[in-house]
């Protein structure tokens, strides 16, 4: 099956995360129908992480399996595969495949498969792996950067601020009081707030992604809520730090998911960027050295439109496979 046809099937398949079970099974069937002796992570009920000739393996190839809705209808046209994780990350994984394929058939062996579960909402397949023991000097973590080595990612602080009121009708508003009014003052800090420069990260930011309040206009809200995802490029001590002092007691904070800002290594000859996305990478010590590559653009991720170019598909493949023979050569170090 060539990688256009296997990103086709994965695509067919739902998995959004938490329900990722029938994915796996697919893929722990077609790795070991492809030569490759499989294991499994139970992760959670019905969901697990595949695993694929790792033992001994110098380098892993690995990427997620888990999508964000909605599932999305699979398409092609000349140019693209269409559909819910064409490029984040099904398409990737199939890349991946296809590149181990290719080093099999060239007599080179020292590379296994990790592919997780739950990636989108806060990487317990991840952490869940990060607790075996591992061999691997390199871990090749697979996420849409335009086939380019990323040399840094920023950190992520993933929060919900709270406001308490007091409802009552809203033409004696001294009578109670309001919750969405106070919120929006912090708010107001937070977008307006300077999240710190880094030389390479550039600046943090502030997205208010999530509000929920009130029940009628004509009514004191009596609670409101807010769902923040910071991009920071500083450490996650530093981050909850400075949010603690722009918030000032004024909301109640729920910390939710973060990590700082990682660092990837890089192969001399290899294009690099830097990403502002987040990825499974901080999560994955053990196994090695992180890189963090792959086809396909994080601007396609996501939307209604998702989408990966087979001729970028392609060169991913052959990104992988090149990066891998240099790893296990040792030129890439």
């Amino acid at each position: 099956m060539n990688p256009f046809e296997l990103t086709r099937e994965l695509m067919r398949i739902p998995s959004l995360t938490g329900s990722e079970g029938e994915v796996g099974r697919y893929l722990a069937v077609y790795l070991e129908r492809a030569g490759f002796e499989v294991a499994t992570q139970e992760v959670g009920p019905d969901r697990w992480n595949v695993m694929a000739g790792t033992a001994g393996a110098e380098v892993i190839f690995c990427t997620h399996i888990d999508t964000v809705p909605p599932f999305l209808e699979v398409d092609e046209d000349d140019a693209a595969l269409y559909g819910r994780g064409a490029c984040d990350a099904k398409g990737i994984a199939a890349a991946m495949i296809e590149a181990g394929r290719r080093l099999r058939a060239g007599g080179v062996d020292g590379f296994g498969y990790l592919f997780l579960v739950g990636e989108e909402t806060g990487g317990d397949g991840a952490r869940a792996a990060n607790t075996l023991d591992w061999s691997s000097r390199y871990v090749v973590v697979g996420e849409p950067t335009g086939n380019r080595l990323a040399r840094a990612q920023k950190g992520t602080l993933l929060i919900d601020l709270a406001v308490a009121g007091r409802a009552a009708h809203s033409g004696y508003p001294d009578a109670g009081r309001s919750a969405v009014h106070p919120l929006i003052d912090v708010l107001a800090d937070c977008i307006r707030a300077d999240w710190g420069v880094d030389d390479e990260l550039g600046r943090g930011t502030c997205n208010v992604g999530v509000l929920r309040a009130g029940e009628k206009a004509n009514i004191l809200a009596p609670e409101a809520t807010a769902g923040l995802m910071l991009r920071t490029v500083e450490g996650l001590d530093d981050a909850r730090a400075r949010l603690d002092g722009i918030v000032a007691g004024r909301a109640e904070i729920e910390f939710l998911a973060g990590s700082s800002p990682q660092f990837m290594h890089v192969v001399e000859g290899f294009p690099t960027t830097v990403v502002a996305f987040g990825s499974d990478v901080p999560y994955l010590g053990r196994l090695g050295r992180p890189l963090l590559v792959g086809p396909g653009s994080i601007l396609d991720a996501h939307t209604a439109n998702e989408k990966i170019s087979k001729r970028e598909l392609l060169d991913g493949v052959d990104l992988y496979e090149q990066l891998v023979r240099r790893l296990l050569d040792g030129a890439g170090s």
